[in-house]
């Protein structure tokens, strides 16, 4: 049996509860329950750690990592704008890990700000997040953590985005303390130190990209430095390591996507790697990327031929502004008159003369049946994301 060099599993230390909850608000056996001390987390410092994987795994994430790097290499090279469809999905499947769900429909009403569909809102957040990932990706440390992390949350939680959390939080058990939870992760006062040592540990040079970000993600998880959103600002910190250490210069790979044909796997690879497993994890990620690379290449042929179609019916000449429209909308499947002229640089009325070809050929439908506030949808685009959701779900993708 090949012998590698354990992980330094979490440690535990003893910590006094004190309740936020009045307890003449819950029962006296809930009281009894969390009476006394509890046990929190107590992380390694791994900024210095050395990595060992066995050989088996090392050649499962080498493997994963060439296919990322085809698919984007792939992605890359076509014309129409898959770095943003592809981010969409990805922070669309990420949400839904969290059992955040939503129609891509409603999604991008969201983001014109046309929906107040509490879901939906998330999810933009998390695409926000997402983007602020990659755009950032230059610049692994905490302030890009926190960056994320206000990306994501300040549209439903204003006071604690962006901010390391300042109370006790725990996975599991009640609402009511710790006692008896799943997981507790570290106390807060250890939070900024623990975040400065893995966002070290994220800078190193001398680990296998796709271990690396796996690894970092995990830890990222057993931190837990948020009260909420520690998993979709962890797993946009895997794509600001893809990104930053070049294996996808181009497009954003969704492997929460394939992270959800098996999520309870994914789940016990995380509490693996508390008890010092790194194989779990690394094994997760990598098989999840061949499961998203096989579900995206779909979505981006069904896409790559819905455009090519749309040529055959666009009728205009070829420098007309009407065939930008037609890619606004593979980007953006959902707008209003404001966001076609911005997206264009030009006026309202332009905006509309340019679009008129699109909605004379069927290619956009207004469906608001409104004379004033119109909105258009490009609804085989819409489809085609829905049916990437849906397969992100399945086991098998035929």
């Amino acid at each position: 049996m090949e012998s590698v060099t354990p992980w330094p599993p979490i440690g535990w230390e003893a910590r006094t509860w004190v309740p936020s909850v009045p307890s003449d608000l819950v029962s006296r056996r809930v009281r009894e329950r969390h009476r006394g001390p509890y046990d929190s987390a107590v992380v390694p410092r791994i900024a210095a750690q050395q990595v060992h994987l066995p050989s088996a795994i090392l050649a499962i994430a080498d493997e994963a990592s060439i296919e990322i790097a085809r698919f984007d290499a792939e992605s890359g090279a076509r014309l129409a704008p898959f770095g943003a469809i592809l981010l969409r999905s990805e922070s669309t499947s990420s949400s839904r890990i969290e059992n955040l769900t939503s129609g891509a429909k409603a999604v991008a009403l969201a983001e014109l700000g046309a929906t107040d569909q509490r879901n939906a809102v998330e999810i933009v957040g998390n695409v926000h997040a997402m983007q602020t990932a990659i755009d950032l990706s230059g610049h692994l440390d905490e302030n890009l953590v926190l960056a994320m992390h206000s990306a994501l949350m300040s549209a439903v939680d204003s006071e604690s985005a962006g901010q390391w959390r300042t109370e006790q939080v725990w996975i599991g058990g009640d609402s009511y303390g710790p006692h008896g939870a799943t997981f507790v992760p570290p106390h807060h006062d250890h939070v900024p130190e623990a975040m400065a040592d893995l966002m070290a540990f994220t800078r190193r040079d001398d680990i296998p990209i796709l271990a690396h970000s796996a690894i970092s993600h995990a830890q990222f998880e057993t931190i837990h430095p948020f009260t909420d959103g520690n998993g979709r600002t962890g797993r946009a910190l895997i794509h600001s390591m893809l990104r930053a250490k070049e294996l996808t210069p181009n497009v954003t790979v969704p492997i929460a996507a394939g992270l959800l044909t098996d999520v309870d796997a994914y789940f016990s690879a995380l509490t693996a790697y508390r008890a010092g497993d790194l194989a779990p994890i690394v094994t997760a990620v990598a098989e999840a990327s061949f499961a998203a690379i096989t579900n995206a290449r779909q979505l981006v042929s069904e896409i790559s031929g819905t455009r090519q179609r749309w040529d055959s019916m666009i009728r205009v000449r070829p420098q007309a502004m009407s065939w930008r429209v037609a890619d606004l909308a593979l980007r953006i499947p959902v707008f209003d008159t404001e966001t076609l002229a911005r997206e264009l640089g030009t006026t309202a009325s332009n905006a509309l003369r340019a679009l008129s070809p699109l909605v004379e050929a069927g290619i956009l439908t207004e469906f608001t049946g409104m004379r004033r506030n119109r909105m258009w949808q490009a609804r085989e685009i819409l489809d085609a994301l829905d049916a990437f959701a849906a397969r992100a779900g399945r086991r098998s993708l035929g």
